[in-house]
């Protein structure tokens, strides 16, 4: 498969109004903080809120007359219908989607939200490779025009106009940080970059615990992960696809995990620090610059941020999870006993900085002590472990359940 210049250019020229040229922010903070020359892609101002739409609207675009001219019939579990309805809609052309019967709702709304008359949502199945089975027999059955959401040349191109927009502002920046998820604006930020000659480095990062390009990059075959954290909806993935692979395998990429929690921190200190409201997936290239912070010292660096499509209802999870990354929380059951001065003895145990954040008691009249679910926040790490001596020198039997992810999805 070969993305070229002249296809790449052809992309951003059907793009028109419908499709931004993003800024390219400089970031005095991260500047500042790195000593480096950080600028921000700012794909989050998208109409969608996405980079997504790029590939998507590149796609449709694409379709001949007598294909535009038929349904065109997609699978999604969420993300990918809402950039490919307003491409629909912008084009009027009539579109139906399969999605799973649990797609959040608040996908499902936006989806038909964008799309308006020109889009047919069919909830259908639990799961998108149902869904896709959906699509594909209806495709059979209708002569409509299938689109693949991701593992396409023209959402490839499509993404690879990014680039292109980037080497416009900067002529040869010293590294570009971007997400895999699927591994489309991998794919498309190579081809740029090949495309324009430009020996600019491009380092890939995933969540840490669903680093399935990695895991195949190390495999040295496509390879499917048993299992993964889908915290980071947008960039965690088991598998990625096939023709993205290849061109990644091709390229000799450099990946890097970044750790789910610390990706929390990252998106708590853009909405404090910037004002900026990102999601998990469009917060993990910033986040990896806490793991390069000793080797991008004096360089130019661009931070595609890819979007923000966040459910604001995930926010205590958020937080809880920063908290946890950044040791300033910390949850513990505690065997209480019954004497009545036994809390006021307790919260002597405490700093006078530290908090309690939940506390939970059941008294049980005929035993000498009772469970007790005590959540404290601190500033310092070490203020924890004082609370913990105390509790062992006056008799509090506890557990420490902080990284119990059980306990963790349980109560949060």
């Amino acid at each position: 498969m070969l993305v070229t210049l002249e296809n790449i250019t052809a992309a951003k020229y059907r793009f028109g109004k419908v499709v931004k040229n993003t800024p390219l922010e400089y970031s005095e903070r991260l500047s500042k903080k790195y000593k480096a020359e950080i600028y921000l892609k700012r794909e989050d101002l998208q109409k969608v809120r996405s980079y997504k739409i790029r590939g998507a609207y590149n796609l449709i675009s694409s379709l001949s007359e007598s294909e535009k001219s038929k349904w065109v019939v997609c699978a999604s579990a969420g993300n990918h219908a809402q950039w490919f309805a307003l491409s629909c809609k912008e084009l009027k052309i009539k579109w139906k989607v399969y999605m799973p019967i649990t797609t959040p709702e608040q996908k499902v709304y936006k989806t038909r939200q964008f799309g308006w008359e020109y889009i047919e949502v069919e909830l259908i199945w639990d799961t998108f490779d149902q869904a896709l089975s959906s699509a594909r027999e209806y495709e059979s059955q209708t002569g409509a025009s299938f689109v693949h959401p991701f593992d396409d040349e023209r959402i490839i191109t499509g993404q690879a106009t990014i680039g292109l927009e980037i080497y416009e502002k900067l002529e040869n920046p010293d590294l570009i940080i971007a997400p895999i998820g699927w591994g489309w604006v991998i794919s498309g930020l190579l081809s740029a970059r090949n495309a324009l000659w430009k020996n600019t480095q491009i380092l890939w990062v995933e969540p840490e615990w669903a680093s399935s390009m990695m895991t195949s990059l190390q495999n040295w075959e496509n390879t499917t992960l048993s299992s993964i954290d889908t915290f980071v909806d947008g960039a965690a993935v088991a598998r990625v696809w096939e023709n993205n692979f290849a061109i990644c395998k091709e390229n000799n990429i450099e990946v890097i995990s970044c750790p789910e929690n610390r990706i929390c921190s990252t998106i708590l200190e853009f909405l404090r620090e910037d004002g900026i409201v990102l999601e998990p997936a469009g917060a993990i290239e910033s986040d990896a610059l806490k793991s390069l912070w000793n080797t991008i010292e004096w360089k130019t660096v661009v931070v595609i941020v890819s979007g923000w499509n966040l459910d604001f209802e995930r926010l205590p999870e958020i937080k809880e999870r920063s908290l946890r990354y950044e040791w300033k929380k910390r949850y513990y059951l505690v065997k209480f006993p019954q004497r009545p001065w036994a809390l006021k003895e307790f919260l002597e145990f405490l700093g006078p900085d530290d908090d309690i954040a939940r506390f939970e008691y059941m008294k049980k009249s005929n035993r000498n002590s009772a469970p007790v679910l005590i959540w404290i926040e601190a500033l310092w790490d070490d203020n924890f472990e004082i609370v913990e001596t105390n509790m062992q020198k006056w008799g509090f039997t506890f557990e420490n359940i902080t990284d119990n992810d059980m306990y963790f999805n349980l109560l949060v």
